[in-house]
């Protein structure tokens, strides 16, 4: 195995059922990049996600985080989830939330202490959410909770960040916040894996991309692999309007 690769995934197969979600992926990410993964709907980018996650059980194949199994290498990953997916009903503060990005480090049976806490007030910081750090997390709006989650994983100080439509549902300031933080970590050597649908923006956000529709259709730096050609295989030829005459490739 390469040692320069933060995520190796080989012969990955996912299905329900019968019907195959994920088929026979191959992928290679190298460390430090900011990559998206882009696709239709129903394309399998979550489920891609999740199974790099250990979140479901693959049919066949491997991953690897820096040539060892997810398994041994948890404290190295952090997750954001799709903000849709969790329950913002549950009666905790924005800093509880932020907090419990510390039990991977700590182990669930040891407390946070002064320097957990320290550490989830810079991260509220980072992300401009400071005076909300004693608020319900149901009285958040949404690029609010966007927010919350993204220092939840910023207090992590993992090596690889796996986020599920960051952008979805917020608003132009919080997206802005977002993407200056998605350059930060990548400055800082990060990996950072974006499941994206918004195609207009790739060539400006990132500069890895992985176009996906159950198989993996390209992957590689945006300037090589985000053609209309790619982009066609991957939508079934429904991009007309992303064509270099409209300043998108």
């Amino acid at each position: 195995m390469n040692n320069n690769y933060a995520i190796e995934v080989e012969d990955l197969t996912m299905a329900y059922g019968n019907k195959p979600v994920l088929w026979d992926i191959d992928l290679h990410v190298p460390e430090g990049v900011l990559m998206a993964v882009v696709g239709p709907n129903g394309a399998g980018k979550t489920t891609l996600i999740k199974t790099i996650l250990g979140l479901l059980k693959p049919a066949a194949g491997r991953i690897l985080i820096y040539d060892k199994p997810y398994a041994e290498q948890r404290k190295q990953v952090a997750y954001v989830p799709q903000r849709g997916s969790v329950d913002w009903d549950f009666p905790t503060s924005v800093l509880d939330i932020v907090m419990m990005g510390r039990y991977g480090r700590l182990g669930w049976f040891k407390r946070p202490g002064s320097h957990d806490k320290r550490l989830a007030l810079e991260s509220l910081e980072k992300v401009g959410m400071t005076k909300f750090a004693q608020r319900q997390i149901s009285q958040l709006s949404g690029g609010q909770q966007q927010r919350t989650f993204l220092a939840r994983a910023l207090v992590q100080d993992a090596q690889v960040y796996f986020m599920d439509e960051p952008f979805q549902g917020v608003d132009a300031t919080t997206e802005r916040a977002i993407v200056h933080l998605l350059k930060d970590l990548r400055a800082a050597g990060k990996t950072v894996v974006v499941v994206h649908h918004d195609l207009q923006t790739v060539p400006e956000y990132f500069d890895w991309v992985t176009l996906l529709n159950v198989r993996r259709i390209a992957s590689g730096p945006v300037a090589e692999v985000f053609t209309d050609e790619n982009l066609r295989l991957t939508y079934g030829g429904r991009v007309a309007f992303l064509s270099r005459s409209n300043g998108v490739g």
